[in-house]
């Protein structure tokens, strides 16, 4: 698998508080180029990313993010608002709050609530992985695959800790083939990518890979 078959699972991310118009844009052109799966930016930006994309790229956005400790009814409403602006891909972040409290069903029914906004499009459910134990990892791939989101998410990148390929090969063990994963969060290097890949993940949430790519064209 070459730098230019890995670029296509990627969802080429930019969620810098100082990222500016112009790094949007250059954010999407560089996805379209390599050919990657969408970009991710902030929920501000969708509208506009949008309308520059003109259809090149999906635009994938965040809720809840990088805490995830909003209430749900904002969750709701920031998803059907990126939904309104275009945004073809969601990514939540869970109630890591309510993780470590075992309310597992509350964090079902959130989950649940954001599907039914974000019917038609992508849902991917951000985990937090790093903050998390073991056995918490195992009940919320059985959440988040009950509550018929499309992706299991590992990371913001904005923890203490990002993808591992440990939790990648967890998530596939337990989720099976039911739900599909998101490996995000320092990775930084395309042998770490491959190996994520075959590990079971199916989208890398990622900048440096295009980096990668740029510099190999010089």
């Amino acid at each position: 698998m070459d730098i230019n078959e890995v670029l296509t699972y990627v969802d080429h991310t930019l969620l810098k508080p100082t990222a500016t118009r112009k790094d949007i844009r250059q954010l999407i052109d560089d996805a379209v180029r390599y050919n990657c799966a969408s970009v991710c930016l902030p929920p501000s930006y969708v509208s506009e990313a949008v309308n520059y994309a003109q259809d090149r790229i999906p635009i994938c956005t965040v809720i809840g993010f990088p805490n995830g400790y909003n209430t749900t009814a904002v969750k709701v409403f920031e998803a059907q608002e990126a939904i309104d602006e275009g945004a073809a891909e969601i990514d939540m972040v869970v109630n890591l709050g309510w993780v470590k409290d075992g309310l597992f069903e509350s964090v079902q029914d959130e989950i649940e609530q954001l599907r039914m906004v974000s019917k038609g499009r992508i849902l991917k459910v951000i985990i937090e992985s790093s903050d998390l134990t073991e056995q918490e990892k195992v009940e919320l791939c059985k959440v988040v695959t009950a509550a018929g989101a499309d992706f299991i998410k590992t990371s913001t990148g904005f923890a203490k800790g990002g993808a591992t390929f440990a939790d990648v090969a967890l998530m596939r063990e337990i989720c099976g083939r039911e739900i599909k994963i998101k490996a995000a969060g320092g990775i930084s290097s395309l042998e770490d990518a491959k190996k994520f890949i075959e590990l079971g993940a199916d989208r890398l949430g990622t900048s440096r890979l295009v980096k990668i790519a740029k510099t190999q064209e010089v």
